[in-house]
């Protein structure tokens, strides 16, 4: 049987959840969630440590918990080793690919074409502005940084 947590505790509602995502300020650090199909014999919960563009060069740290609670405190150790070896650039990139990514699908939604679909390399962005492929990037850092 499960451990019993008094109603409205941190502990109480991390046992209802599955999936707790980590954020580092703004940047999306790690996640620890119920491990989907895993079975019954084995560790339920699995934690990752680690974000883009670190993560992309291998550097992250994963592991698997029999529970949320040593999940968590297997994640913060994990934690305590990782910040060290990134850099305030790692950081930076991390919120120029969110603004990227939230920007390109801001464009679908408004059902505008990016400037490398257009044959003249030139689009208008959902705010307005017209774009062409050089300028999209910067463009996007100062228009819509803030906003991603």
């Amino acid at each position: 049987m499960g451990a019993w947590h008094p109603p409205n505790s941190p502990a109480a509602a991390a046992a209802k959840s599955d999936c707790w995502h980590i954020y580092f300020g703004d940047v999306h650090v790690g996640t620890i969630a119920r491990r989907s199909g895993a079975p019954v014999d084995v560790d339920q919960w699995g934690w990752r440590c680690g974000f883009y563009p670190p993560s992309h060069n291998g550097r992250h740290i994963e592991g698997t918990a029999k529970t949320f609670e040593q999940a968590r405190a297997d994640f913060e150790v994990a934690w305590k080793e990782y910040p060290p070896k990134c850099s305030e650039a790692d950081f930076e990139e991390y919120r120029r690919e969110r603004a990227r990514t939230a920007w390109k699908y801001a464009m679908r939604d408004a059902h505008c074409k990016l400037p490398t679909q257009m044959p003249s390399g030139v689009a208008r962005c959902f705010c307005g502005t017209s774009i062409d492929i050089k300028g999209t990037s910067p463009h996007i850092y100062a228009a819509h940084m803030d906003h991603a």
